[in-house]
């Protein structure tokens, strides 16, 4: 995001109104494609690629550049998998961050996913793995909602 960019976009923390996310849920035989998240409020921990959704931008347009900027990976057909509510409050009990977030889902197409954007590092992690690595439980129900969806 350009100093232009972020000038005309909303306060991501303290917001006036939820940010609208979007995940996706990058599927291979036995695995899900994951990201290390390099900025707050997830900042270290392991998550699906994805973003902040753009004025202007559609939903499946916001996927896909987000998971090419995250991984460097291009997928085919983007199916609505599900939807989630992330609110974090800090310690007087005020909305710190508020994000409603759209997941898709899409079948691994090829390529090497690479770190750029918002993640340090992209990893396929084995379905068996998922409480290791994604410790939100709403990633974790997603990510089996589209391995059902796939038929993974």
């Amino acid at each position: 995001m350009t100093g232009a960019d972020e000038a005309r976009s909303p306060s991501r923390e303290y917001p006036a109104r939820p940010i609208v996310g979007i995940g996706v849920v990058v599927l291979r035989p036995g695995a899900v494609l994951a990201i290390r998240r390099a900025r707050p409020p997830a900042q270290g921990s392991w998550s699906l690629p994805g973003g902040a959704q753009k004025i202007g931008e559609t939903a499946m347009q916001a996927a896909r550049r987000e998971l090419r900027e995250e991984t460097g990976l291009e997928v085919g057909e983007l199916l609505l998998a599900g939807q989630a509510d992330s609110i974090t409050r800090d310690p007087q009990g005020r909305v710190q961050y508020h994000y409603s977030i759209i997941d898709f889902a899409a079948a691994w197409t090829g390529g090497i996913a690479r770190a750029g954007g918002d993640a340090t590092e992209p990893r396929w992690l084995r379905f068996e793995e998922l409480d290791q690595y994604l410790l939100w439980s709403e990633t974790r129900r997603v990510v089996l909602l589209a391995k059902d969806l796939l038929k993974y």
